[in-house]
């Protein structure tokens, strides 16, 4: 397996390589025993000096995180040989109440949520610098003419600024999700060994409810320890994100190509270079993008499968969701931080839209002229009038508006003025302006929110 050092940061961020290390989830699961200790405390469960003997440990510097993960392929997970770590830290008198009433798995899925709610959140701030760059790309290039196309082929003409409102809007829905569900979602898993609580005796919904008002997160209706959902809500949610990440980056490395022109990165020294090339400025934010998309998606499908558990305790299927989940947010991380960094040095080339748009000698107006002529002719005769018109613009190599002022059976009904307007590509943009409106709208509203 690739080492991190090398290969992680390359899909990633330094921020969530650290939010998803090693450390990071020692100091999760301490984190999570440390409030269990002072939500028993509270109630009155066990000693307060116990409590704060406990939590007074509870830091990952104090552990060998390396001879953790040892211990851990002894026993299947990680929780039993950190517990054993803090018994043995914390004073002859607190041991005895160092992960009482708990199960290993009420530690771990906890602690997954501390570490998916730290994740979440660059992903979020993340979104919202993507979503800032593709408003700034939509208004400012809202009357920016360019071809669109439908299976790789030009369509009719569209503008660059609708074009990054569809981003924009795609952003924006995806943050919408992920804040949904790092809002109700993410909920401590608390049942004791087998979802019962009996450990506790009468008091184990007590401890429940302080353990999720310590964590800041959601109390459950029950345990979760086999009811996987809400990983899978989270893992979906990242992978929704990179895959709007992913479309935009496709979008991108195909407007990039050097036939097409139509947009570029800023160029920034040591990046995007080749090893061989030295003229070659390779898009490689969206290449990375890409390459992220792919990964999640397998993470995600890991993780659906995993939902597929036996009675109160899985075996094998829950200890599959801690590296695939991980590895959803790392990837997830790497995707949105490199959309926000692409769109904001995205640089925009009209002249060269220009020129694509008239790459087709006019016929991208085909459909404007059908209907315009359709209004003056039956519509079936319009269509196979310019139908005709196409076939012999595209058979000679002659320009369709030459094609047209030669054809009397369409200037009888159009007169060279009419015909002109009709193949203007910038007069037939439908209600994209509109569009544009709608979308920064909904984005100033999403931002107003949050």
């Amino acid at each position: 397996m690739p080492s991190d050092a090398l290969f992680g940061p390359s899909l990633s961020t330094e921020l969530m390589m650290a939010t998803v290390s090693d450390r990071a989830w020692v100091q999760a699961m301490l984190d999570v025993e440390a409030a269990l200790a002072r939500a028993e405390s509270r109630i009155g469960l066990i000693p307060s000096a116990a409590a704060e003997g406990i939590a007074g440990h509870c830091r990952v510097d104090d552990f060998d995180v390396a001879q953790l993960g040892r211990a851990a392929a002894r026993s299947a997970n990680p929780v039993i040989p950190l517990v054993n770590a803090l018994r043995a830290a914390v004073s002859q008198d607190a041991a005895p109440y160092v992960h009482h009433g708990a199960t290993s798995q009420d530690i771990l899925d906890t602690a997954m949520m501390l570490i998916a709610r730290r994740g979440l959140d660059l992903v979020l701030a993340d979104l919202q610098h993507a979503a800032a760059a593709a408003a700034t790309l939509a208004d400012r290039h809202r009357a920016t003419v360019m071809a669109a196309r439908t299976l790789l082929q030009q369509a009719l003409p569209t503008t660059f600024g609708l074009k990054a409102a569809g981003w924009l809007i795609a952003i924006v829905e995806a943050r919408s999700e992920l804040a949904r569900v790092r809002r109700s979602r993410l909920a401590v898993q608390f049942g004791g060994a087998a979802g019962t609580m009996a450990a506790l005796s009468d008091r184990g919904l007590d401890v429940a409810r302080e353990l999720a008002t310590e964590l800041g997160l959601e109390e459950p209706t029950l345990p979760w320890q086999t009811a996987r959902a809400r990983v899978v809500e989270i893992a979906s949610a990242l992978g929704v994100a990179a895959g709007v990440a992913g479309k935009v980056a496709f979008d991108v490395v195909l407007l990039a190509q050097t036939e097409v022109g139509e947009v570029s990165k800023r160029a920034i020294a040591g990046r995007g270079g080749s090893s061989a090339l030295p003229q070659k400025r390779n898009p490689v934010d969206a290449i990375e993008i890409l390459a992220a998309v792919r990964g999640i998606n397998a993470q995600v499908a890991v993780l659906l499968a995993t939902m597929v558990q036996e009675h109160e305790r899985a075996a094998g299927a829950w200890q599959a969701e801690w590296p695939a989940f991980a590895e959803t947010l790392r990837l997830a991380g790497g995707a949105v931080s490199r959309l926000a960094s692409m769109l904001a040095a995205l640089q925009v080339h009209p002249k060269r839209m220009q020129r694509n748009l008239e790459l087709s000698g006019g016929t991208i107006m085909a459909e404007h002229l059908t209907i315009l002529l359709g209004e003056r002719v039956d519509r079936v005769m319009a269509r196979a009038l310019v139908d005709s018109a196409v076939a012999t613009s595209i058979s000679t190599g002659q320009p369709f508006q030459d094609v047209l002022a030669e054809d009397s059976a369409i200037t009888s009904h159009l007169n060279p003025e009419e015909l002109a307007a009709a193949l203007e590509p910038a007069g037939y943009l439908g209600v994209s302006a509109q569009l544009i409106d709608r979308a920064l709208a909904a984005y100033r509203a999403h931002k107003g929110e949050g």
